[in-house]
């Protein structure tokens, strides 16, 4: 394997442009495909983040008792496309008030708990059941309307707010899949072109270690461990370019986006994400690397 190794390097500096323009190129795809993992990682955190916030609010009527208002907490408990419910008193709600407005404490003195309507909120564990969760909560007799936390807007535009969330993703994800894939591919038939030079510029080599005994994978190791050494250079440039680009751009990114988790919030999260990203790139371009050079050999291989 030394041996092989050795070749391999040889070739390498024997042609450094060339080992060059492959390395630029593998790297550059490494580093998209590794932004764009980032960017489907943080669009489906995003969905989640406003698939399961707390969103519905259930007002209730002031002559409700307490007898009706456990008899519904219990009832939206026991359905599984429920979940943190939370039944906020007439008290509690002015508190929320007073705090609201707690830089114009005049607000707070000309209010009383009596104006303010109790309420139970919850959250689904899916945007797309909260619709027939409010339109259950508005037949029921203790119920005085049903509202909605602000972010997401209207009961008229419940409906669009996680179809384009998630039509947005579908885009990022199709777009980053094709760009990915056309970097890929150019990266391949440039292994291709390389490797065949290589075999081309070998020929009468390989044909005299053919005829003395040397076996196939013996005269194919070199080139496969030269495509090998591109790729693996290839990834750890792209993966970490695109790791510092993305560390040095966290802290901005995550006070942007506030409670929106996109990124992981903790040192040990992000190296995990990008850990992951790198062992599935590293598989990728072992990949790209043993097709590149195979396929070169034997087309070569083929023409003669």
């Amino acid at each position: 394997m030394k041996t092989h190794f050795r070749t391999a390097i040889g070739y390498i500096r024997r042609s450094p442009f060339q080992a060059l323009s492959v390395s630029f190129v593998l790297s550059l795809t490494f580093f998209v495909s590794t932004l764009v993992s980032v960017l489907v990682y943080s669009s489906s955190k995003l969905i989640i983040y406003f698939e399961t916030r707390p969103q519905v609010i259930a007002f209730l009527k002031n002559d409700a008792v307490d007898t009706d208002i456990a008899s519904l907490q219990h009832k939206l408990e026991l359905n599984t496309s429920v979940k943190d419910i939370v039944y906020v008193s007439k008290e509690e709600a002015l508190s929320i008030y007073k705090n609201a407005t707690s830089d114009n404490p005049l607000l707070g003195q000309l209010v009383s708990a009596s104006i303010f309507p109790a309420s139970l909120e919850f959250s689904v564990t899916d945007l797309s059941y909260a619709q027939n969760m409010i339109n259950e909560l508005k037949n029921e007799s203790i119920v005085d309307s049903v509202g909605f936390t602000a972010a997401l807007g209207g009961e008229s535009s419940l409906d669009d707010v996680i179809t384009r969330l998630k039509t947005v993703t579908t885009y990022v994800k199709i777009g980053g899949i094709i760009f990915t894939g056309l970097l890929f591919a150019t990266s391949l038939v440039i292994l291709l072109v390389i490797t065949s030079m290589r075999v081309v510029g070998r020929r009468e080599e390989m044909e005299i270690l053919n005829l003395i005994g040397a076996t196939k994978s013996f005269i194919r190791k070199p080139l496969v461990i030269e495509a090998l050494i591109y790729t693996l250079s290839g990834v750890i440039l792209g993966w970490a370019a695109a790791f510092i680009a993305i560390l040095y751009l966290a802290p901005s990114i995550v006070t942007y986006f506030g409670e929106i988790p996109i990124l992981p919030k903790d040192a040990l999260g992000l190296f995990e994400l990008f850990g992951i990203i790198l062992a599935i790139q590293l598989f990728g371009g072992a990949i790209l690397a043993l097709s590149g050079s195979l396929l070169a050999i034997s087309r070569v291989k083929k023409t003669r």
